[in-house]
């Protein structure tokens, strides 16, 4: 009997560290995950896990409606697929503290030129370009001059 528990012995406790190194803190990731995904309200900015950044519209049992993109599209997803919840005063503020105080004065800006309008006078008065084949050979000068 005593040879039977000392061979038992190193399995219970692979066993347990086994628990403790990862099926422990696994669940505890998938409750917190499972509590965020509960806690969704509409107004929420959200990120799936397929990588799509959106703002929650209507939340129901399962789904939620997200509305995405510069045409606020709309469209149906299962809570599962959430991946990350960004709310709009916790990426403000957290952008707020990360700049150190040099980067927080204003640099000043680049005035950009306008376009121009072409005209059709101007499309006419165009020159033509001369090429200039000593710059687009590969050979070198004194290739060229043997």
């Amino acid at each position: 009997m005593g040879s039977l528990y000392q061979n038992l012995l190193p399995f219970v406790l692979l066993i347990v560290i086994m628990y403790f190194l990862l099926i422990r803190p696994q669940k505890k990731k998938e409750k917190t995950v499972n509590e965020m995904r509960n806690s969704i309200k509409a107004g929420d900015e959200i990120i799936t896990i397929g990588g799509i950044c959106g703002k929650v519209v209507k939340v129901k049992d399962e789904t939620i409606v997200i509305q995405v993109g510069a045409e606020k599209l709309k469209f149906e997803m299962m809570k599962w697929s959430i991946s990350k919840v960004v709310n709009r005063d916790e990426s403000k503020n957290s952008s707020k503290k990360s700049k150190p105080v040099e980067e927080t004065e204003e640099a000043p800006k680049k005035s950009l030129p306008k376009r121009l309008k072409k005209t059709e006078e101007d499309s006419a008065e165009v020159p033509a370009v001369e090429e200039n084949t000593a710059q687009e050979s590969p050979l070198t000068e004194e290739e060229t001059e043997k």
